[in-house]
């Protein structure tokens, strides 16, 4: 097995970038989900699930900037490192409250809630952010960044081409991975595979296991375009509920690095281990 895939969500629910390669730290991948989208007047973080919109947006990484781009639109840019002058807001991402986020300022606001049609703001991860894993698989020491959940969400591109099979026999389109939006594909494995395993090493990374990802309806939106289909959800509904969970349609396993520091680069093996 092996990596062939590794992408970077810089900002949380815009578009992606695929990279090749990716320094890792205590919140994981460097460069992503180190900013998010919140509303203006309660700091709740904003995602494609209420605005599919969002997928319109362009994300780069400049070695000092994070660039937004949209059609039509002029684009903008904002420093990436931490600003101690920076105004604080007090955010929210799921049962994660209270969490300190520097303010990226006024003009980045305006384009965002311009384009988005909504008040909002771009905050971004600073020195005063921590932000605990809450998952049940979490240790002593697990952070996140501004993901849902874990810092890493892995696919393999078995489990992809299993679901892509089903589409196109019921007249359906394939779907492209970034879909799913995963950090981490995989491939060498069976399908659903990474259902399985408990740990596994990338590189010189340990990443654990955090149990598997709920998808929702960000898989029916197209990561170009923005509009929004049933599927995958309806077929994925009719095989991968979770049994002690109906309501929950799984697709891809969340991962928690053990190892703190290190790099990935698409190539690198990918071993089980106990």
């Amino acid at each position: 097995m092996h990596l062939s895939g590794l992408a970077v969500f810089p900002v949380k629910s815009l578009r992606g970038c695929a990279v090749q390669a990716a320094e890792v730290d205590d919140l994981g991948v460097i460069g992503d989900r180190r900013f998010l989208v919140v509303e203006e007047a309660t700091g709740r973080f904003l995602t494609q699930r209420t605005l599919p919109r969002m997928a319109q947006i362009t994300t780069g990484l400049g070695p000092a900037t994070l660039m937004l781009s949209a059609e039509g639109r002029k684009a903008i840019s904002v420093p990436r490192a931490s600003d101690p002058a920076a105004p604080l807001r007090s955010v929210t991402i799921w049962k994660s409250e209270g969490l300190l986020a520097e303010d990226a300022g006024d003009a980045v606001a305006a384009w965002l809630s311009d384009f988005l049609a909504l008040k909002c703001r771009l905050v971004r991860i600073g020195g005063k952010f921590s932000r605990p894993v809450l998952k049940a698989a979490a240790g002593p020491g697990d952070r996140v960044n501004f993901a849902d959940s874990c810092p890493f969400m892995a696919v393999s591109e078995a489990t992809l081409a299993e679901l892509n099979d089903r589409l196109v026999a019921q007249g359906e389109e394939a779907l492209p991975m970034n879909r799913f939006r995963p950090n981490l594909v995989i491939a060498g494995c069976p399908a659903f595979a990474e259902d399985t395993w408990p740990r596994i090493r990338i590189g010189n990374l340990v990443l654990r296991s955090a149990g598997p990802c709920s998808r929702c309806v960000v898989t029916t939106t197209d990561q170009l375009t923005g509009e929004r289909g049933k599927e995958p959800m309806r077929t994925l509904a009719t095989y991968r509920r979770e049994p002690t969970e109906p309501t929950d349609v799984n697709f891809g396993q969340n991962f928690i690095h053990e190892t703190k520091r290190g790099m990935l680069r698409v190539g690198d093996p990918v071993e089980l281990l106990a």
